[in-house]
């Protein structure tokens, strides 16, 4: 909601400067296509900025060219109009402009519907209206709080982890006790939300990559930043966190509890009693799982050795029904790659 609204004061400030340059400086017929096209290079990042606002530029010269030619040539009326939107979204078509080119249009309907054959439009005039538009857009976006999309990335990787590590101890308070099959089947329901919340992260993380390109405000941090134990956690690069690898590790951890979960619910519908020494250490190594990815500063003792060391009693032990084996070792085996991704640093405590 503070990016929103700062993302919104921006494009205030962007669209009234332009219009203000056009009214008291430039004295334009047309003052409405400088503040235009600075609201249209405000962008969520500075990147994004710098390179639709280059598009913009020449996405909307062209529409004034064309506005230009059709009305100075052919006047203006209702078949002219058409041809101009025709090319005009014809040329919105090609490639290395096609993010903004509709703006040849939308240029050729705003200097076309203006009256053109009362105000002649100078040609070089609108052009420059145009790019005083586009700079002012990008210089406001560029010296304003230019947009940093790291911190929005880290809490939705952080709330997801969360969520996962809250399944995982409902998952074990139940299973120590007794379970059924609409447990299951909540249990599936949450993971397929959480599954819906990664989709939707990877948006967020792709986004938070793109924020740091052509920002200033890496080169003020690290110029000013004091270099910090956490900052062995980070990538060789540089850059930070690499939140594809955090988030990938996610997706897999999303993928394993699936099949976690599936393997409880099939186990509803199986007779016999549980072997009640398998079953209290599981759902206590489950349980100490969950608080371990909900909280990466938990003090735990590390899950995977756990797991191997439960595996080793119950093989030992000899007592445990060979029918049981393919349900219990699915279980372990599906807590051996959730433990390794609890383990895993870079998916923990540099992110979060």
């Amino acid at each position: 909601m503070r990016t929103d609204l700062l993302q919104i004061l921006k494009s205030v400030i962007a669209a009234t400067a332009a219009w203000w340059l056009s009214v008291h400086v430039l004295d334009s017929p047309l003052p409405f296509l400088a503040p235009w096209t600075a609201l249209l290079t405000v962008h969520a990042t500075v990147h994004r900025s710098l390179s639709r606002g280059v598009q913009t530029t020449v996405a909307s010269a062209i529409g004034v060219g064309l506005s230009f030619l059709i009305g100075f040539y052919l006047g203006v009326n209702v078949w002219t109009f058409a041809l101009a939107m025709f090319v005009g979204l014809a040329g919105a078509r090609v490639t290395w402009i096609r993010d903004e080119g509709v703006s040849i249009a939308t240029t050729a309907v705003f200097v076309l519907g203006s009256g053109f054959s009362q105000q002649q439009p100078i040609l070089m005039d609108r052009i420059i209206e145009v790019a005083v538009g586009v700079g002012i857009g990008v210089a406001v976006n560029l010296l304003l709080f230019p947009p940093m999309r790291d911190q929005q990335a880290a809490s939705h990787v952080d709330n997801i982890d969360r969520r996962i590590g809250g399944i995982l101890v409902k998952m074990a308070d139940e299973f120590s006790s007794s379970w059924e099959t609409d447990a299951a089947d909540a249990w599936r329901s949450e993971i397929e939300s959480v599954a819906e919340e990664v989709d939707t992260a990877w948006q967020t993380v792709h986004f938070a990559r793109e924020s740091r390109r052509s920002n200033p405000r890496l080169v003020r941090a690290r110029l000013t930043r004091t270099p910090r134990p956490s900052d062995r956690h980070q990538t060789v690069t540089g850059r930070g966190v690499d939140y594809e690898e955090v988030l990938s590790r996610v997706d897999e951890a999303v993928s394993h509890m699936r099949h976690l979960i599936r393997t409880l619910h099939d186990a509803t519908y199986s007779e016999g009693p549980w072997d009640e020494r398998f079953r209290s250490r599981w759902a206590e190594i489950t349980r100490d799982a969950g608080h371990a990815i909900a909280d990466p500063d938990a003090d735990m003792e590390p899950i995977h050795d756990r797991l191997v060391e439960l595996t080793r009693a119950m093989a030992e032990d000899g007592r445990l029904p060979r029918d049981s084996w393919p349900v219990y070792g699915s279980l372990l085996t599906s807590m051996f790659h959730i433990a390794v991704l609890i383990d895993d640093v870079a998916s923990a405590r540099s992110v979060r």
